[in-house]
């Protein structure tokens, strides 16, 4: 039985004398064929396509590559015209501070300058007022120390001085006398007293 079962899985046709390694013979060739067939057709339709979808997948992630160093580069040259804008900024703030520094301290020393000019003219208006007042005191004071000074001198010499020539020499004699300190005050009450 055991002799049936192999006989069974020898190919028919065969003949003792067949080699058992080598197949059959109109097997190989239809399997060729078919191997051919199914090579053309991998090679002629399903190869193509696929390095049609390789090369597409290998361009776009080179151009993804190159879009993402370019964008990365426009990247990098934008914030390099930021910082030089920002760099800029800070420099004309700075020059801008610097300038209302200098102007100010230019106000200041323009509003002091305005300020001693405006005290001097007070100051120069007060001592023109105050000489303009002691001039007024002065002959006000001239009129009134002579008419006592005549009236006294008149009690003493006991004749009338009220001549207005007369009366104006004596008080300018006597006037110039006390301002040049020939007649001092004391010296004057100690004479009286006599």
């Amino acid at each position: 039985m055991a002799t049936g079962v192999l006989r069974a899985a020898e190919p028919i046709g065969a003949g003792e004398d067949a080699v058992p390694i080598l197949p059959y013979m109109p097997e190989l060739i239809f399997g060729l064929i078919v191997f051919g067939l199914f090579y053309w057709f991998v090679a002629k339709k399903i190869v193509p396509t696929l390095e049609k979808v390789y090369a597409e997948r290998t361009a776009a992630i080179e151009g993804g590559m190159q879009a993402a160093e370019q964008a990365q580069a426009e990247a990098a040259a934008a914030k390099k015209q930021y910082e030089d804008q920002l760099g800029e900024a800070r420099a004309e703030a700075a020059r801008i501070r610097e300038q209302a520094k200098e102007q100010g301290a230019q106000i200041i020393a323009e509003m002091r300058q305005q300020a001693q000019t405006e005290a001097n003219r007070i100051t120069e208006t007060a001592h023109k007022q105050v000489e303009a007042e002691r001039q007024q005191a002065m002959v006000q004071l001239r009129g009134e120390v002579g008419a006592i000074s005549t009236a006294l001198a008149s009690k003493i010499v006991g004749e009338s001085l009220h001549d207005e020539a007369r009366q104006s020499g004596i008080v300018d004699r006597f006037l110039g006398d006390l301002e040049s300190g020939a007649i001092s005050p004391q010296r004057l009450g100690a004479e009286q007293g006599r």
